[in-house]
């Protein structure tokens, strides 16, 4: 994880419709961003489905969600309108932010060891700056967390 109190490192990467969005796009707003595995599968559904379900009480408090996978802009488009999900969902398929971030680590599963996607959040203010990080989050839990965050 990047440290808090230093500035976000910055990017460009296409949303599910396919539309360049770069962080700087979110200055004056805080920023949920958020790296997950995989679209459709059950603990990033889960996640994204709470995150979906808060982002009115997120918009009230200023903040806008991003989440970012190495899924395509279609596998977006299609989690994103299968769901419902009415925030933006953001296409790393080169892993260039994902690493920039430090999410992609070794990860083990039935005996194997692979590298992926550590499921991990960030709150960045305002400014740009890295104002909280939770990394190895609980996908369904994860949400309220950052709305507590929010609220502190």
């Amino acid at each position: 994880m990047l440290e808090i109190g230093t500035k976000a490192p910055e990017f460009t990467l296409p949303d599910q419709n396919g539309e360049m969005r770069s962080l700087t796009d979110y200055r004056g707003q805080k920023v949920i961003l958020y790296f997950y595995p995989k679209d459709m599968t059950s603990g990033c559904t889960k996640q994204a489905c709470a995150f979906g379900e808060l982002y009115p009480q997120f918009r009230e408090k200023g903040a806008v969600v991003l989440g970012v996978s190495k899924d395509s802009v279609a596998s977006h488009k299609k989690f994103e309108e299968k769901y419902g999900l009415p925030f933006t969902l953001l296409s790393d398929t080169e892993l260039k932010v994902i690493q920039a971030y430090d999410v992609w680590k070794e990860k083990k599963n039935y005996g194997k060891t692979y590298m992926g996607i550590v499921r991990s959040t960030y709150l960045i203010n305002e400014e740009g700056i890295i104002e909280k990080t939770f990394d190895k989050v609980k996908a369904a839990e994860n949400p309220m967390q950052m709305f507590k965050s929010l609220s502190e």
